[in-house]
């Protein structure tokens, strides 16, 4: 007698229905979810770049939207209806200025290590800066460099993506973005202020 087929749950599923389980998973999920956990759930043979996309094209310009942070999805609050939340928000962390500053250098020099970030702010960076990042979630320790002493790279994480709403690290915001989302201290350094504040400053901290 021969084998019986496979039950449907273990075929690949049709576009439409795909689309469905990759829907069912993220709303499900409090944290964005990795493409290799949502491949590993769906059906073998289901085409998951396609459903993501048709998802994503069908919640265009609603009240959520489907964004990408590094390798993970996750829905979210369209960014013009973002005020309609702010009483329900979690007040974010303000960080010191050094931290703000050795995150900035981290985000835009990344993998870099913490001599290098120590050359570029001009000052030592004490352990407890870096591991309060950490303690965020928005750093993490990256591969170590191929340097003598081998020494150990930090790198922003997809938390710190998510936090943002950036894609990768190539869309990360700018000074003003930093202070809107509470992170800078809004007075202006003395002797400086506006536009021409805003350039030095990034200079200074992003390396531009």
């Amino acid at each position: 007698m021969t084998d019986q087929p496979e039950t449907a749950q273990f075929d690949a599923a049709s576009r439409a229905e795909a689309e469905r389980m990759v829907e069912a998973l993220l709303f499900a999920s409090a944290e964005p979810v990795a493409t290799a956990e949502l491949a590993r759930r769906l059906p073998e043979g289901t085409d998951l770049a396609r459903a993501l996309d048709d998802l994503r094209a069908r919640y265009e310009g609603r009240g959520v939207e489907l964004r990408r942070s590094g390798d993970s999805w996750a829905f979210r609050t369209a960014p013009d209806l973002g005020h309609l939340l702010e009483r329900h928000a979690v007040e974010t962390r303000k960080l010191s200025r050094a931290a703000t500053e050795t995150l900035a250098i981290i985000a835009y020099h990344q993998p870099v290590t913490r001599a290098e970030i120590e050359e570029i702010r001009g000052v030592s960076v004490s352990r407890g800066t870096v591991d309060q990042l950490i303690d965020m979630g928005w750093v993490r320790l990256g591969r170590r460099k191929m340097t003598p002493g081998r020494p150990v790279t930090f790198v922003v994480t997809e938390g710190f993506l998510d936090h943002f709403g950036l894609s990768s690290p190539r869309d990360l915001p700018g000074l003003r973005e930093l202070r809107a989302a509470g992170l800078l201290d809004n007075r202006p350094p003395p002797g400086q202020g506006g536009e021409e504040e805003d350039a030095q400053a990034q200079d200074s901290l992003f390396g531009a």
